[in-house]
């Protein structure tokens, strides 16, 4: 289930490998002249809404800066700001000349690590930004590249599946506590835990953590619904980006495969604002050719056997009028092959 984002992003449960020891003002903040405050070169944000930045420079202009910008000192004299680039930005609109700020002594790798969780827990943080902000992180505390994040969490989906599915075969069908083989399979699985040889995979380990401490979703709603966004076409993409438009809206327009038609749709779908039912009953009444996806035809007997391969372990065999529509295609193919 997910939750409201923290208001006070710094306090979130994933640890960042700072040292405290190291912190300059830790309880207190010190002004200091902006243009000594320097951007690092990658920053995990991408995209600042320029609405949400004229709202926060105008309120800064009343207020002030409220909440100091986090730094860290780098070469022993420049400072580096870690958290808080939209005040940053902001201030540089305004041209103030001095800035609050909390300095605290960080390596490369907490610094960046610190920039992400301060991001990911921003409320107006886009979709694109905070999933492609989860996988950077992921590859942080795993110690991967992020193009390896995509396939473990896969394969860490796959192990899951197969080992609930294992769970539930070691039970005799029958029911019965009589010790035949599936009972057998218990007993081993018994043994294995008292011989403490039932070892927590680490890198579930992390990734659980890492999505509790975040408190955004689960992991596995994460591989599910958000890494398919990020095979989005690059317009549909920028969209999302600039929160012109729902992630679930850009999904239905993104199946538009030409990109001068689907680039006119996304913009006049984003004017009209229209609803998602309005875009998908639109796409369906105005197919063209372009609008629906090619598939090759030597790629039907590749098509066919993987359909013929599932449809052998499927359970529909067991339901009559599964089997019934079963039965017609048996007769259309088989008419079909007649003919050849």
């Amino acid at each position: 289930m997910r939750r409201t984002k923290a208001s006070q992003p710094l306090k979130s449960k994933i640890e960042v490998p700072w040292d405290t020891t190291g912190i300059k003002n830790a309880d207190s903040s010190q002004t200091i002249p902006l243009d000594q405050i320097h951007l690092p070169p990658t920053q995990p944000r991408r995209y600042f809404d320029s609405e949400a930045l004229k709202q926060l420079t105008e309120s800064i202009k009343q207020h002030g800066i409220l909440q100091p910008l986090l730094v860290r000192l780098i070469d022993g004299e420049k400072h580096e700001l870690v958290a808080g680039e939209r005040r940053y930005r902001a201030a540089k609109e305004i041209g103030l000349k001095e800035v609050p700020v909390v300095i605290r002594e960080l390596d490369d790798n907490a610094a960046f690590q610190l920039a992400l969780i301060e991001n990911l827990l921003r409320e107006d943080l886009n979709p694109v930004d905070e999933t492609e902000g989860i996988l950077q992180l992921l590859a942080l505390k795993l110690n991967r590249s992020i193009n390896e994040i995509p396939p473990l969490l896969r394969r860490l989906q796959h192990d899951r599946k197969a080992a609930s599915k294992s769970s539930n075969n070691v039970i005799g069908k029958d029911g019965s506590d009589n010790l035949s083989a599936d009972n057998n399979v218990i007993i081993k699985d018994q043994k294995n835990k008292q011989d403490g040889s039932n070892v927590v995979n680490p890198d579930m380990k992390i990734v659980e953590e890492v999505f509790e401490g975040l408190g955004l979703m689960t992991w596995e709603s994460f591989a599910n619904n958000r890494l398919p966004l990020l095979n989005l076409p690059e317009d549909i993409l920028e969209a999302l980006r600039k929160g012109s438009i729902e992630y679930t809206k850009a999904r239905a327009i993104a199946t538009i495969q030409d990109k001068d038609e689907r680039i006119t749709f996304l913009e006049e779908a984003i004017n009209k604002n229209w609803s998602l039912s309005e875009i998908k009953q639109y796409i369906s009444e105005n197919k063209t050719p372009n609008s629906t996806p090619k598939t090759e035809s030597h790629d039907y007997k590749e098509r066919f056997t993987a359909a013929t391969n599932k449809l052998r372990k499927s359970p529909i065999w067991s339901d009559p009028k599964k089997l019934k529509k079963i039965e017609k295609l048996l007769m259309q193919l088989e008419a079909l092959t007649n003919e050849a």
